[in-house]
């Protein structure tokens, strides 16, 4: 298995050998996938040798998986099960995308991905086929040697590599202020997938700090109106993986967190436009979307959400408005990222609000699905 494949080892054993001694466990760097007959045989003696187990045994259990780094005598155990973005196959499921291949000769990659999908019901809440996490996941066996895909009919389609950056869109920009009362009620516009989309994306890249940036996976944006006029707008994504904070604050463990991450909305943009001044809008704009988004959400995607949360930079903004929209703050980040490798802060802290949209949502956020 390719030390960059992405397939994570799920149950493996690490037994290094060195000329039949068995040696202490070994870090991941510079390991590769090879396959051979020779090897492997030496392998199974080892193991005979070690374990006291019959041929057939061990080669059920380490089917041929094996690593080496640097010099041949390092010999890496796998088990063969593989996790994938949540889930775990085994050797049969292999066979079973084998088989499908084989079925399908003249089937591009984008069409075995669509097949797979159907015969494994891997479909997201509203129902759309998640071929395209599925595409990804056949392409690391393929590069692993797990499996042998067609070749490429086009170079694949990289619509984030060739974004371009959005349309500037001029709207009237009439001073605005004085009390909330005057201008109420305001209008939400869910406006993802509309014609007024490329209004949004304007207003969030001329006028937030942050710019514009593309939400991956489910997503809304909302532009507020008040008399007619945009006057604010908020982006609503999936829920970042892993917040210490918030984890604590539900009471999640890892197992139930992955399963129920998408019961979470993450607010990644929240703007008032520069020449709106009225007290209190922003926190009236919060307790109103607290309203809607549920709805609008289960709509959309099929499945409901229980709990809102954001970010804020504590260099830039205190967080007042959440506050006042009764939001709860549960700490700080450590200022070092997702994908964090140094263990040092390498941004800038922020604040971490939340908002439970039901008073079960405990209960229902640790449910195991």
């Amino acid at each position: 298995m390719a030390k960059d494949s992405g397939c994570a080892r799920n149950g493996f054993q690490r037994v290094i050998f060195d000329g039949g001694r068995e040696m202490r466990k070994a870090k991941w760097n510079n390991w590769r996938h090879m396959n051979c007959k020779c090897c492997y045989g030496i392998i199974i003696r080892i193991a005979q040798r070690l374990y006291g187990k019959k041929s057939g045994a061990i080669e059920k259990k380490w089917p041929c998986h094996l690593a080496f780094c640097g010099n041949m005598h390092y010999v890496l155990f796998m088990d063969s099960a593989i996790n994938y973005r949540g889930k775990t196959f085994n050797d049969d499921d292999i066979s079973f995308i084998k088989g499908l291949i084989a079925e399908n000769p003249e089937s591009s990659r984008f069409a075995l991905s669509k097949k797979l999908c159907r015969e494994w019901n891997w479909v997201q809440p509203n129902g759309a086929l998640k071929d395209v996490v599925c595409r990804g996941f056949m392409l690391q066996l393929h590069r692993a040697g797990q499996i042998q895909l067609p070749e490429r009919k086009r170079p694949p389609l990289n619509p984030f590599g060739k974004r371009k950056k959005p349309e500037v869109v001029h709207i009237q920009q009439k001073p605005l202020a004085g009390s909330l009362k005057s201008i109420r009620p305001l209008t939400f516009s869910q406006v993802r997938r509309t014609p007024l989309e490329k209004l949004f994306n304007s207003l969030i890249h001329q006028y937030h700090y942050l710019n514009y940036c593309q939400p991956v996976g489910e997503h809304l944006k909302y532009i507020v109106y008040a008399q007619g006029d945009p006057i604010a707008c908020m982006a609503w994504s999936s829920a970042p993986r892993h917040i210490k904070a918030r984890d604590q604050f539900i009471g999640w463990i890892p197992d139930v967190r992955m399963k129920n991450l998408p019961l979470i909305a993450y607010n990644t943009r929240f703007l008032i436009l520069p020449w709106v001044q009225l007290k209190n809008l922003a926190s009236h704009i919060l307790g109103q979307m607290a309203r809607i988004l549920p709805g609008d959400w289960q709509k959309q995607y099929n499945h409901p959400i229980y709990y809102l949360e954001t970010f804020v930079d504590k260099s830039l903004f205190s967080g007042t408005c959440y506050k006042a929209a009764n939001w709860i703050y549960l700490g700080d980040t450590t200022g070092r990222g997702k994908d964090d490798q140094t263990h040092k802060p390498n941004r800038t802290i922020k604040a971490i609000w939340g908002l439970p949209l039901t008073k079960h949502f405990r209960e229902r956020l640790c449910h195991a699905q």
